[in-house]
């Protein structure tokens, strides 16, 4: 029987990234964000090239009912959701004194506040089956900050201490939560932050790349959203069963260093 996976912030990126990679290797997926519902519908076809069904969700991940809705239409339509990918972030670049409030309450209920509730949602039946894998997409900045970044990597970090108390709750119940860490990839996300950053540090937008984004990842290369989905791939496999409460980094030698 194919497994359902929910991922997060799926209709681009890194989510989009290892949504594709659960949905071939033939697994139910239920996809959510933002944009062009046609596109999103071409999206969601896609995934179904795989074998299994493929769902999308509009919920805001703001809103805790409407992420509610989300967990119960995936665990209605295909039994139970078996994997659960939060991946869903936003990023704002500005020093702390200058960080507009409405920019941070948002970070932190995107990037951190949505993973409990769709934890919530998805833990008593994982429970109840005595499986299940819980992926939360985190950052290189889960562990460690740079600066003009003080929502996203406040929330990062949080997302790791989430991780590790929701993995202690849950080990005996074989449920596993981990955490991946990327560096940076070169994913929406990530571009619409380059020109911000330059305007904060008053550099170029090549300046940017080469000498905040690459400058600590030593093999100088963005990592790659096919490098994060297998990761994401190999979490829930069998073979990661005693992987619990931890982080994988995939940061280029980051935070080696």
């Amino acid at each position: 029987m194919p497994k359902t996976v929910v991922v997060t912030g799926s209709t681009s990126g890194i989510g989009l990234g290892i949504a594709r990679a659960f949905a071939a290797d033939g697994a139910n997926v239920m996809i959510n964000g933002f944009g062009d519902r046609s596109q999103i519908e071409e999206i969601r076809k896609g995934l179904e090239s795989g074998g299994g069904r493929a769902l999308y969700h509009s919920a805001d991940m703001t809103k805790p009912d409407e992420i509610a809705d989300m967990m119960a239409e995936a665990a209605a339509e295909f039994g139970m959701v078996d994997i659960l990918v939060n991946n869903a972030g936003i990023q704002h670049v500005a020093p702390v004194e200058d960080f507009p409030t409405d920019k941070w309450d948002a970070i932190i209920a995107i990037n951190l506040t949505s993973s409990f509730h769709t934890m919530k949602a998805a833990i008593p039946a994982m429970k109840a089956k005595k499986s299940g894998r819980i992926i939360n997409i985190a950052s290189a900045h889960a562990l460690v900050a740079s600066p003009y970044k003080a929502a996203y990597v406040a929330a990062k970090h949080g997302i790791m201490g989430l991780t590790k108390s929701a993995a202690l709750e849950l080990a005996e119940f074989g449920i596993t939560v981990n955490a991946i860490c990327p560096g940076y990839v070169l994913t929406p996300l990530v571009e619409k932050q380059i020109p911000d950053t330059a305007k904060a540090r008053g550099i170029s937008e090549a300046e940017v790349k080469s000498d905040v984004m690459l400058r600590l990842q030593a093999t100088k290369e963005f990592v790659s959203i096919d490098e994060v989905a297998a990761t994401a791939l190999f979490l829930a496999s069998d073979a990661a069963r005693q992987i619990t409460g931890t982080h994988i980094s995939i940061d280029g030698g980051w935070t080696a260093q």
